[in-house]
C-alpha cells in the first residue's frame, strides 16, 4: 500500500511515500526554521503562507523520488492535529483535494502518534506494547503504546513542554531559534553541576511534569548575572540546564516502563535530539535491562513519513476520513 503522506503542523513542509508502513520511498521536507529565527520563533501566519507555496511542489517531490505515478497512489494521509491551526488547515485542504482527486481514501494521523510511529521506520523490529517518551516543542507526554492505534497517556506537562524550555533559555542566551541544537552543543565540555535548578514533583500524579518553574529559574538566573554584570560560565549553564530536564524526565519514563512491564522503551519528537537526555536514557535502560529504542536524528524533527508510517496502521484499523475532516489546534492522542 502506497500512502502519500503530508505534515504541516508548524514552521516545516513535509511530504513523503511510504510503503506498508515501514518503507520509506520518499520523503522531502522544505524548513522555515532560518525565516523565523529573524523573529526568535515561528510566526504562524508566516508560517501557513509558507506552507501554501511549498506543499504542491513537495507532492510532486514526493512522486518523484519514489519513482511513482499519481495513479500508483493507494491513500492520502495528512497531520491533522494538535499544531497552528492555520499551518495544519494547509495540509488538510490540501490533502483533501488530493485524495478526492485521485480517488483514494484518507487518513487523518495525529501528530504525536506521527512522532512514535517515527520508531517503526528506525526500528523494524519494534512492535508494541511499550512505553513512549514523547518530547517536543509543543508537547511532552509518557504514553502507554499499547498497540499501534491504541494509546494511553501516564504522564504529561502540566504547563510548558521541554522543548519550549529549551528554545526559551537559547533564546535568552543569543543563540537564536531554534536553540534545542545549539544549546546541545554549548553544553558539550560544560560542568553539569555548576548551576543548581528546581525539580518539581506534582502531588499525586508522580509522572506528571513541571517545567514552567525550571524555566523561569534559567531565565532569571541569565537576567540578574546580566544586571550585575556578572560573567556567566555558558557551557555549564547549557549543561546543568539540560541535566535538570533529564532528570525530570528520565526516571518518569522509567518508573512508567516499571509499572507497565513491557520491557521497551522508544523515545520520540525533536527533543529526542539531545545528546544528554539520549545518555541518560541508555544509562538507565542498561541498568533496568529496559531494551530502548532511539529514533535516528533525521526522525526526530517533523517530518512525512512518520505520517505516512503511522497512516498504514490507522487504516488497518479503519480510521478514514471524509472531505469533512477539519483541523485541530488541540487533541488528545487517545482520540487520535
Amino acid at each position: 500500500m502506497n500512502i502519500l503522506a503530508f505534515e504541516s503542523s508548524c514552521d516545516e513542509t513535509a511530504a513523503a511515500v511510504v510503503r506498508d508502513g515501514r518503507t520509506v520511498l520518499s520523503d522531502v521536507i522544505a524548513s522555515q526554521a532560518d525565516m523565523h529565527a529573524v523573529y526568535g520563533g515561528v510566526v504562524p501566519e508566516i508560517a501557513s503562507r509558507k506552507h501554501i507555496e511549498a506543499i504542491a511542489g513537495l507532492a510532486d517531490a514526493a512522486l518523484e523520488g519514489a519513482g511513482l505515478e499519481k495513479s500508483q497512489v493507494d491513500a492520502v494521509a495528512v497531520t491533522y492535529g494538535p499544531g497552528l491551526i492555520g499551518a495544519l488547515l494547509v495540509g488538510v485542504n490540501f490533502a483533501k483535494a488530493a485524495a478526492y482527486g485521485l480517488g483514494v481514501p484518507l487518513i487523518p494521523v495525529h501528530h504525536i502518534r506521527g512522532h512514535i510511529s517515527a520508531n517503526y521506520i528506525a526500528h523494524p523490529d519494534l512492535e508494541p506494547p511499550f512505553v513512549c517518551l514523547c518530547v517536543s516543542g509543543g508537547a511532552t507526554l509518557i504514553v502507554d503504546v499499547r498497540d499501534y492505534t491504541e494509546m494511553e497517556v501516564l504522564g504529561a506537562t502540566r504547563d510548558d513542554a521541554a522543548g519550549e524550555c529549551f528554545d526559551k533559555v537559547a533564546r535568552v542566551l543569543g543563540l537564536g531559534y531554534p536553540g534545542g541544537a545549539p544549546l546541545d552543543r554549548l553544553a558539550r565540555g560544560g560542568d553539569d553541576k555548576r548551576y543548581a535548578f528546581p525539580q518539581v514533583h506534582v502531588h499525586d500524579a508522580p509522572l506528571d511534569l513541571s517545567f514552567s518553574g525550571l524555566k523561569t529559574a534559567a531565565v532569571n538566573l541569565i537576567h540578574n548575572a546580566g544586571q550585575k554584570g556578572e560573567a556567566l560560565d555558558l557551557p555549564s549553564l547549557a549543561a546543568s540546564f539540560a541535566a535538570a530536564v533529564s532528570e525530570m524526565l528520565v526516571p518518569r519514563v522509567m518508573e512508567a516502563a516499571r509499572r507497565r512491564g513491557c520491557g521497551k522503551i522508544a523515545v520520540a519528537g525533536g527533543v529526542a535530539a539531545n545528546s544528554r537526555i539520549r545518555r541518560d536514557l541508555e544509562r538507565a535502560c542498561a541498568q533496568s535491562g529496559d531494551r530502548l529504542y532511539l529514533p535516528p536524528l533525521s526522525l526526530c524533527g517533523d517530518n512525512g513519513a512518520m505520517i505516512g508510517c503511522q497512516a498504514y496502521y490507522e487504516f488497518q484499523a479503519g480510521r478514514t476520513a471524509g472531505m469533512d475532516l477539519n483541523a485541530y489546534a488541540n487533541r488528545e492522542i487517545e482520540i487520535g
